[in-house]
């Protein structure tokens, strides 16, 4: 039997409250996700789908359970899963061809690959914006740099951190279009937490549903409508009705 290439298993992860109790963030969570697949976790606001990343990154551990990328326990960060947040996560004091190159020069030193970098600015469009600071752009610019800096190091799997959730709809349909041509060029394993349910339509190939606090899994859906999606397609609106009507229980 094929095993899945990354596979959370029965993973709980606990707290300390006020009051000093244990607080379950997330319970007993288990899914896999197949090589080249592209998964959005969706649920209501604190039920751990950010937690639940940090997990499968290896930023945290659970109190039980393990997540295994290709076959190999997570049990702490490591460049072969690249992690985008809500923010980009850029250095402010770097300019955005430095942060770009800031992960490629820790790996390959001084003689880092400087086509690379130069390659990556083209495809996400950074042209003329080198020598810009991260305060000088615009939101969809920062973002498309956070990319950058991620995919640049090949990763196996991208997490990606609700990467669109703080810009205006224009802005991120465009970082939407670049995200699916990203995985569809790289076919870079990708996980996408997100309040957007739309979103997770247009670009998964499955849709993990979790539950109010704790965060349990409610239902995987799985979500083959063909590409190039429309979301005003009568199959796109009827799987948005489907995702809300198991986001409505209690």
């Amino acid at each position: 039997m094929n095993l899945a290439f990354l596979d959370v298993k029965n993973i709980t992860r606990e707290l300390l409250n006020n009051n000093n109790k244990k607080l379950k963030i997330i319970d007993n969570i288990n899914f896999s996700v197949e090589k080249g697949e592209f998964l959005s976790i969706i649920g209501p606001s604190g039920c751990g789908k950010t937690t639940l990343l940090r997990l499968i990154s290896g930023l945290d551990r659970p109190e039980e359970g393990q997540v295994t990328v290709a076959g190999e326990r997570i049990v702490k960060p490591d460049v072969s899963r690249g992690y985008v947040f809500q923010n980009g996560g850029l250095y402010p004091w770097e300019t955005i061809e430095k942060n770009i190159s800031l992960g490629l020069e820790a790996v390959q030193g001084r003689n880092f690959d400087r086509n690379l970098v130069k390659h990556f600015i083209e495809i996400m469009g950074l042209q003329n914006f080198e020598n810009a600071y991260p305060s000088q752009v615009s939101g969809g610019m920062a973002q498309r740099t956070a990319l950058a800096r991620s995919l640049i190091l090949q990763p196996q799997l991208l997490l990606l951190d609700e990467p669109m959730g703080a810009l205006d709809a224009f802005t991120r349909a465009d970082v939407q279009n670049i995200v699916f041509k990203l995985w569809r060029d790289t076919k870079t394993t990708m996980i996408l937490v997100t309040h957007d349910i739309d979103e997770a339509i247009y670009l998964s190939q499955k849709i993990l549903v979790m539950t109010p606090h704790p965060g349990r899994v409610k239902e995987v859906v799985k979500n083959d409508l063909p590409f190039p999606r429309k979301r005003d397609s009568t199959n796109f609106l009827k799987q948005r009705r489907k995702l809300q009507e198991i986001l409505s229980f209690e």
